[in-house]
């Protein structure tokens, strides 16, 4: 690791300095215009969205698609007080797996807004007529939609006092729909909204859950917007762990930059966009960015591989007693439970995607999780699973039962959920379960041992399951071998069937 004497602290005054020690922008960011507002910048955007305009400009080209964040929560406060002190500039790591380091200051976001602090300051953001993309990364729970009605909820708290008459807009829906509104009665052409969140047909689901509230709030409105604002489809792939203070520590140790909240991320990253911008958008092909029409394949073989991968791996290695995922997937009877879910249930849930080898890309998923460079956590992909789970694994599952091929294994993934949302590991540590429906998963877990299938008869999160012997069958047996043998007995006798 390089020492160095003293250190220099990120922000736009101090760039030359910080350019003797790491890649700074070459761009003048005096320059840069706002062209698209971001709601819910986080590690992931930084790592992803924001990078990629930063290498168009630092290319010279889309200079007048400057980013501006917006923070909807109120714990966004943190990220407005780095933002605003580092005058949105950030360092990017890229953690090699050889244990190299490839550091960069990003320069693509120009400023960040706290909703919460003024919500009409974040409302004329997205009403300028320079912005021309609205994007998000609200979370895959942060559309607001049944996972099994697939109706958006009306009566969730946020929502409804969003739709109350005079409300001052809290939400992501109410600020947009505000803001789409307002460029209605000026006269202003809608922007483009883009979501960015792991969901199949994330587009299609932003669509849905903004032109529902919109038609809310005002029936004319919700009808303008159906018809005329875009929201395309897209894929996004890149781990991004969330920052530690050991990054913070590296940051400043290994390159003498301080930074409050640097950003650290694997090498590998892909964007598949659906070209759907009718006010135009940066050229991002020239990055390496795919547009295509369709991005459903792309997409499903995504959340199908990767995501429900990730779930795959993450209850039964935290009951083992992993903590970091490079260290479950380089355990071989692991590793080979994850290709057999690939390879046997994974992939045959999946349609041909143009220009992918499905095979090598399962290989290359086993290589990028065994990177023990990024020190991604077990606990993190075991957060927000209620959230997850039936949008990534349950899919397969489904497809599976219907087309009469294997599906033991995603049952087993599922029972490793309802194993690990009792609370307890198998040395009786406390499990701290990370959901925003925790106390009802918790509770339903709690009962596995008396009721086999109450975790299972969450309807709203598992639709008719409960009803297919076949799939019950497979599930109550998992569980019970998780209860009776532990996590690491019961997935060798998966691995053996």
């Amino acid at each position: 690791m390089t020492s160095t004497t003293t250190t220099v602290p990120l922000r736009s005054a101090t760039l030359a300095a910080v350019g003797e020690r790491v890649p700074v922008p070459t761009y003048d960011r005096s320059q840069v215009t706002p062209g698209i507002v971001h709601l819910g910048v986080g590690g992931f955007h930084r790592a992803h969205q924001a990078m990629y305009l930063d290498r168009l400009m630092e290319d010279g080209k889309a200079l007048d698609w400057g980013i501006r964040g917006i923070g909807v929560l109120p714990h966004d406060a943190r990220m407005k007080e780095v933002m605003d002190a580092q005058d949105g500039l950030y360092t990017l790591v890229l953690k090699h797996p050889d244990g190299t380091r490839e550091p960069r200051v990003v320069g693509s976001i120009l400023d960040f807004l706290l909703a919460p602090e003024d919500p009409d300051a974040a409302v004329e953001a997205m009403a300028d007529p320079r912005i021309r993309i609205v994007s998000l990364t609200i979370t895959e729970g942060g559309y607001n939609i049944d996972a099994v009605t697939h109706e958006f909820l009306l009566d969730e708290h946020g929502v409804a006092a969003d739709l109350a008459e005079g409300a001052v807009p809290r939400t992501a829906f109410g600020l947009v729909v505000e803001a789409l509104r307002r460029r209605r009665e000026r006269g202003v052409t809608p922007f483009t909204l883009m979501s960015c969140d792991n969901l199949p047909g994330n587009g299609d689901l932003a669509r849905h859950a903004f032109v529902a509230f919109a038609t809310a709030k005002d029936a004319e409105l919700g009808a303008w917007v159906d018809t005329h604002v875009a929201f395309p489809n897209t894929m996004v792939d890149r781990i991004t762990p969330g920052t530690t203070d050991e990054d913070r520590a590296e940051v400043r140790e290994r390159f003498g930059v301080e930074d409050a909240w640097p950003v650290v991320c694997e090498p590998f990253t892909q964007w598949v966009v659906q070209d759907d911008f009718p006010l135009g958008r940066p050229p991002l092909e020239d990055v390496g960015v795919q547009l295509v029409d369709d991005v459903e394949p792309y997409e499903l073989m995504k959340l199908r591989l990767l995501n429900a991968s990730h779930q795959a791996l993450c209850y039964f290695g935290y009951l083992a007693g992993y903590r970091l995922v490079h260290e479950v997937v380089q355990d071989p009877l692991f590793e080979r439970f994850l290709r057999g879910y690939m390879a046997r249930e994974g992939v045959p849930s999946v349609p041909p995607v143009p220009g992918m080898d499905l095979e090598a890309y399962c290989d290359e998923l086993i290589v990028r999780f065994s990177n023990g460079e990024v020190r991604d956590t077990v606990a993190r992909l075991c957060n927000e699973s209620s959230d997850r789970i039936p949008k990534w694994l349950l899919p397969v599952v489904r497809h599976q039962l219907a087309s009469g091929g294997e599906f033991f294994r995603g049952a087993a993934v599922v029972a490793s959920w309802a194993r690990y949302a009792e609370g307890v590991d198998e040395q009786g540590e406390p499990i701290s379960v990370a959901d925003r429906l925790a106390e009802r998963v918790v509770a339903a877990a709690q009962r596995n041992r008396t009721e086999p299938t109450a975790f299972i008869a969450d309807r709203t999160l598992f639709g008719d399951l409960v009803d297919d012997e076949r799939f019950v069958a497979e599930y109550t047996a998992t569980l019970a071998s998780l209860h009776e043998r532990g996590a690491r007995a019961t997935l060798e006798a998966l691995v053996a069937r």
